[in-house]
């Protein structure tokens, strides 16, 4: 993205008001205060999908990145790029600083999806297939509606918890026999990411509905730098660097379409249908994650894709009718 007014113009649109509506008295829970998401609530799944398909490259161009970078540097130096987008269009639009009520929930959301889950994943994908990595994004739907639920107060029907529980199972089912079931020091980094990804994800989607998602975690990014700066000095004086058409690819996409564009409608999706209801989308996460890793990475696919495949796509369809 660039920062020039045309850009930052066609971004005001899509992403909605450079302001945040909220009055200093009003409450991030109360419906007075929330940020409405422009057009119809099939507008917002629309959002969360194309947020679903830009999370699903993180693995693979992850895995692009690593043939260039350390871990620490491509993890800190994803962060700056994204956070120097963010702070452009922040500046740029002349958006105040947010409250400080809502400091500690930004904090949560850089800690939980701009520094914990990049770093955790990336360090598991050292040792990880991104197919046997998928099984963290099997689970995190499921995570993430029962964060959402002690955190917010929502209460899901049982419809919704059922085909949840059964979705979540057969993503879990697929991957774990796609890496043949072992359990590693990978799949404890896998799993501690998995818990700081919910705990970021159900607190950007309680931030969205007061400001608009971009500004979550944009400031968010902005949030992290006294800390993603210094890591990036000492990480790039350890870890040498090779530039390769891979790794820049990669990189670029972690940084601009993961860490920021894939966050933008990600949020607003939330906000539009609800944070259970938009992580159910992520059920489809792995599957797509392991296409790319063929197309991408030249990994190979079991014929139970398509059949795991079917299901996930018919517990998408009961989560997403099913009544909160």
């Amino acid at each position: 993205m660039r920062a020039k007014s045309s850009a930052i113009s066609s971004m005001t649109i899509a992403v909605g008001s450079p302001s945040t509506p909220s009055g200093p008295s009003s409450s991030p829970d109360s419906p007075g205060s929330r940020h409405t998401a422009p057009g119809p609530r099939s507008f917002g799944t629309l959002q969360a999908a194309l947020g679903v398909v830009a999370f699903s490259l993180t693995f693979p161009a992850t895995a692009w990145g690593l043939e260039g970078f350390g871990p620490w540097s491509l993890i800190a130096v994803r962060s700056i790029l994204a956070a120097v987008i963010a702070g452009v269009c922040l500046l740029a639009l002349r958006v105040s600083l947010p409250e400080r009520r809502h400091w500690f929930g930004l904090a949560v959301v850089g800690g939980g999806v701009v520094l914990g889950f990049p770093l955790l994943t990336t360090l598991a994908l050292q040792t990880s297939t991104t197919a046997h990595a998928a099984v963290v994004v099997g689970l995190l739907p499921l995570t993430t509606a029962l964060l959402s639920a002690l955190r917010l107060g929502t209460r899901p029907s049982r419809t919704f918890w059922f085909a949840a529980l059964a979705g979540a199972a057969a993503v879990l089912a697929f991957t774990v026999q796609q890496s043949g079931g072992a359990l590693t020091t990978a799949d404890a980094l896998l799993f501690g990411a998995l818990l700081v990804c919910a705990a970021g994800y159900t607190e950007g989607g309680r931030l969205a509905r007061v400001m608009p998602g971009w500004q979550v975690i944009g400031w968010a990014l902005v949030l992290c730098l006294p800390l993603t700066v210094p890591m990036t000095a000492v990480a790039l004086s350890f870890e040498p660097v090779r530039l390769t058409a891979h790794s820049v690819t990669g990189l670029l996409w972690v940084a601009v379409g993961s860490q920021f564009l894939g966050l933008v409608v990600w949020y607003r999706g939330m906000a539009a249908i609800g944070v259970p209801k938009a992580s159910q989308l992520q059920l489809a996460q792995p599957l797509l994650t392991l296409v790319w890793s063929v197309l991408l990475l030249g990994e190979h696919l079991t014929v139970a894709a398509p059949l795991t495949a079917a299901a996930v796509l018919v517990c998408i369809a009961v989560t997403q009718r099913a009544r909160g």
